[in-house]
């Protein structure tokens, strides 16, 4: 199977850094918005990013310019009709997913390749309303996706074994350092980071360290590139909330299950870097640490 169009639902920060990398790597590419808001904030997203890196000397200026004349965007799911892949990287909601690619289905060819950007749903859930089970895939990209190597490829029960070594291979591709997963709620990656990142919350409910020398620990101890609780801030208080949430529902282990400090953190909208405070507050030229 060769995958030649891209199709990118979705163009927020994960879909617009999809879109970014597919188009860098030579494929022509067509990301699809709701909005024209959205869909116009997404891509000046993406164009800084390009230019940033052209400045720091990461890619030509001749790469940026053949990057973005690869790249189309529409407001029309129809315009995905001829492609060969179809990433998707909207909310993190089953029915919101299971809604997009019961659309896609009438649209596309039956040889289209689907995947999901998917951090925590499984594959066989968002793929359980269609007929073409076998053509559905797991491409779960890192943020930010132009700097992160890497891109767990998920295979459900379903999922055809020429699907998934074609997904595996345009991972590659891209440059990214691909890894196979099962299709179990979280993956790898979050399966192991979610109850890590609550572990270190409940460590400071619990008094054990205060936030900077809990993040200093982990950074300097063990050698991460950065502590849990810069990290979750990062991420945003709010989406690992919801994946938690998610994987609590699925194993019913209490690792999994939200603290209350960051239940409540979340419901004050405390959400990190991107809302300006969580764990840190983001206001002056460096983050210093909330007391909660």
């Amino acid at each position: 199977m060769t995958i030649q169009k891209v199709g990118v639902a979705g163009c927020g920060i994960m879909g617009s850094g999809i879109a970014q990398v597919a188009a860098l790597s030579g494929y022509d590419v067509i990301v699809r918005e709701v909005n024209k808001t959205l869909l116009d904030t997404g891509l000046d997203k993406l164009k800084i990013s390009l230019s940033k890196a052209v400045d720091k000397e990461k890619i030509a200026q001749q790469d940026m310019e053949d990057a973005l004349g690869r790249i189309h965007d529409t407001l029309n799911l129809e315009e995905f009709s001829d492609c060969d892949l179809v990433i998707e990287a909207i909310v993190e909601d089953l029915d919101a997913k299971k809604e997009l690619f019961a659309s896609l289905e009438d649209i596309c060819s039956g040889s289209t390749i689907f995947a999901s950007n998917t951090s925590s749903l499984t594959i066989s859930k968002i793929a359980e309303s269609s007929d073409k089970t076998g053509r559905f895939v797991g491409l779960h990209f890192f943020n930010p996706v132009i700097q992160m190597p890497l891109v767990e490829v998920v295979k459900s029960s379903e999922t055809d074994e020429d699907v998934f070594d074609t997904a595996y291979e345009f991972a590659e591709d891209l440059g990214k350092k691909p890894i196979a997963c099962k299709d179990e709620t979280g993956f790898v990656v979050n399966r192991l980071l979610v109850p890590f990142l609550l572990d270190a919350i409940r460590s400071l409910e619990s008094g054990i360290a205060s936030i900077t020398d809990i993040d200093k620990g982990m950074h300097l101890g063990a050698g991460h590139p950065m502590g849990p609780f810069t990290l979750l801030d990062y991420v945003g208080l709010d989406t690992t909330h919801h994946i938690a949430n998610i994987m609590y529902e699925e194993f019913g282990e209490e690792r999994f299950a939200p603290p209350k400090l960051l239940t409540k953190l979340v419901e004050n909208e405390m959400y990190g870097k991107k809302s300006g405070r969580g764990f840190y507050e983001y206001t002056g030229e460096k983050p210093v640490p909330v007391e909660l």
